[in-house]
């Protein structure tokens, strides 16, 4: 019955938000705003490939802004942050929908953990706006190093410490530390912190299956970017033409990922897990140790 109200929820959102940007894309067509100089084929290849990486945990915020360089999608540096919600907040509302579906996870902790991560975002954004960014990046980026390092010694393939486990839920003092563990990473997330790797390693060490991280952090994410979105919208601060193929092809990356995703073993999927936790980690370092040039710097 939660699961249920959570997925309707999800839908609503997902349509709100479609109908929002459908009635802003034809109201900028109709008056001659929508740009001319974006390819819809590229948008569409970022799309799927970008959310192909995001349901297998690795994020698509970082791996976007460096497709639109690599393809040569030159839109305004301040449209950015807007396009990247926009583009991404459907597929991400599937991907939520499929893995909380297909990956077994106990209600109350699904339902409690998103909610700490939703509250800590709004309540930690004022906190978390006056810190030094790269110092939480580099810090971030040290732990999931290490924690990495951690997981694979504990890995069935390696086995040299005792780690991980099969739980698909939290009780007692452990529900406890996973709520406050999500609130805190939901308000990093103000500070351009992804939740995907923390909460994989906060899942991997509180016990449960590397596989119920999937459905916690698509649908805490599922959650938010819609209503980030609506606000970019209206604000008419992100690209219309490039978030429609993007959207569109995303959809499609969520598909092929998830038929990947269903048959593959658990050991090798703690492999993955392992393999994006790294990839975070170097990606929080770089951006944490660069200089920043831009604003596009937090989104790494």
């Amino acid at each position: 019955m939660i699961l249920t109200i959570l997925r309707a929820a999800l839908v609503v959102f997902g349509g709100m938000l479609a109908i929002v940007f459908g009635t802003d894309y034809k109201n900028a067509r109709q008056r001659g705003e929508i740009e001319e100089n974006i390819s819809f084929g590229k948008g569409a290849v970022i799309g799927f490939f970008t959310n192909l990486g995001d349901t297998l945990g690795i994020g698509s915020f970082a791996t976007s802004i460096a497709l639109f360089k690599g393809l040569k999608v030159n839109i305004p540096d301040k449209l950015i942050p807007g396009t990247l919600n926009v583009c991404h907040a459907i597929p991400i509302i599937l991907q939520a929908l499929i893995f909380t579906a297909v990956v077994e996870v106990d209600p109350l902790t699904l339902i409690v953990l998103v909610a700490a991560a939703v509250i800590g975002s709004y309540l930690g954004a004022g906190i978390i706006s006056k810190m030094d960014d790269r110092k939480i990046k580099i810090v971030m980026g040290v732990a999931l190093a290490v924690a990495a390092v951690l997981m694979l010694l504990s890995h069935p393939w390696v086995n040299m410490i005792p780690g991980g486990g099969d739980a698909t839920g939290l009780t007692g003092a452990k529900l406890v530390i996973g709520t406050v563990g999500n609130f805190i990473l939901g308000a990093l997330m103000t500070a351009g912190i992804g939740l995907y790797g923390p909460c994989m390693v906060m899942v991997y060490f509180l016990g449960m299956s590397p596989a119920v991280a999937f459905p916690i952090m698509m649908t805490s994410c599922a959650l938010l970017m819609p209503v980030a979105s609506t606000k970019f919208i209206k604000e008419n601060a992100y690209s219309r033409k490039l978030s429609l193929p993007i959207a569109f092809g995303g959809i499609f990356g969520v598909i092929a990922a998830v038929m990947f995703f269903q048959g593959i073993s658990l050991d090798v999927l703690k492999i993955l897990v392992i393999l994006v936790i790294t990839y975070t980690s170097v990606t929080m370092l770089r951006a944490g140790l660069k200089k920043p040039t831009s604003e596009n710097t937090k989104l790494l």
